[in-house]
């Protein structure tokens, strides 16, 4: 049996049309493994992104923006938490990294993709992968109206409706 397995991207479906991922797993292996999981369990499907800030990142992954669901958005995860795997890839435009709390091995579903270089999040957060395809998207989800204290906060629900795992 080979140690590697075949390439494989994911097709981030939202409500303002699809985003496609490349992974890296030669820097991130356990991470990406992990979104890989997930993504297949069907746990992305029906969250939303609930943090947005133009020009710096939108972020998601929180099982608390399914419709129906109690808790508050940005605070819950899959139960369990991922041990962190900084490494040097940059936090530039495009680059998907794992959102975590004030601890490193924090970690566990919430995501975020830079919307701007973000160079002072490196080696402090886990870049695991990168946009491939739907840069438009990727702005359209950036510039909605937001709301909140930190401003931070879709106006309108910008729903992730599904992520697949696809050969590369």
């Amino acid at each position: 049996m080979s140690n590697t397995a075949p390439a494989e991207n994911a097709i981030i479906k939202t409500s303002y049309g699809d985003m496609t991922i490349a992974f890296w797993p030669e820097v991130a292996p356990k991470t990406v493994e992990n979104f890989k999981k997930l993504a297949r369990e069907g746990f992305y499907n029906g969250t939303a992104f609930h943090r947005i800030i133009k020009g710096f990142m939108i972020q998601g992954g929180c099982p608390n923006t399914k419709v129906g669901k109690s808790g508050m958005p940005g605070t819950g995860g899959p139960g369990y938490q991922v041990k962190a795997e900084f490494n040097a890839k940059s936090h530039v435009r495009g680059v998907i990294s794992m959102a975590r709390s004030q601890h490193p091995d924090s970690a566990g579903s919430q995501f975020f993709i830079c919307h701007g270089d973000a160079k002072f999040l490196d080696r402090q957060y886990t870049a695991f992968g990168e946009l491939t395809a739907g840069d438009d998207v990727l702005d359209r989800i950036a510039t909605v109206p937001t709301s909140g204290p930190e401003r931070s906060t879709p106006v309108d629900r910008v729903e992730l409706l599904s992520v697949d795992i696809v050969a590369a």
